[in-house]
């Protein structure tokens, strides 16, 4: 994946969204996916559904650079008028739920013509039935289901790369 003709969707990883789920993997995979993007200098925005109900982005993701953040009351993030960013060719998208934010925005992305990454182990749902189903229906649907790892050495190409180190370091 060419990292300059990529953009980077994080869905909704807010503080009642986060709270709701069984453990926090999601929260720190994701975390540790963004540092990299930000490491790599990746066009990267980040959405919110209903702030003022579900909370703002959790203070892990926020800590890590002031990206630019969408705030949404629909379910698809390109639904949403606020949501001006130019998005590249490819994407890579992860977040909070599966079922619902994830897959309608994906939907859509793949409509438009994007090639889309979905980031499986930064991505979850209340409900793993939810959260497989909705996987499933998007990998049918034309999305690559990935991983943290997977996209990340993906960036990289070769440990020849300038930043292999720092991002390597993420993950071990």
């Amino acid at each position: 994946m060419d990292i300059n003709n990529t953009t980077i969707i994080c869905i909704d990883l807010q503080e009642k969204l986060v709270n709701m789920l069984e453990k926090s993997t999601v929260a720190q995979n994701s975390a540790k996916l963004l540092k990299g993007a930000n490491i790599l200098n990746i066009d990267t925005v980040l959405t919110e559904q209903y702030p003022k109900g579900l909370g703002e982005t959790i203070g892990e993701i926020k800590e890590i650079k002031d990206f630019k953040t969408i705030e949404k009351t629909t379910f698809s993030a390109l639904k949403t008028p606020e949501f001006q960013h130019e998005i590249k060719e490819n994407v890579v998208i992860f977040g909070i739920e599966t079922h619902i934010c994830v897959y309608q925005t994906v939907i859509d992305l793949i409509e438009r013509g994007h090639k889309v990454y979905v980031v499986k182990d930064c991505c979850a749902s209340r409900s793993k039935l939810n959260y497989k189903t909705a996987l499933e229906l998007m990998k049918q649907k034309g999305a690559y289901i990935t991983t943290l790892e997977i996209v990340l050495f993906d960036f990289l190409k070769s440990s020849k790369h300038p930043n292999f180190k720092e991002v390597q370091a993420l993950i071990k």
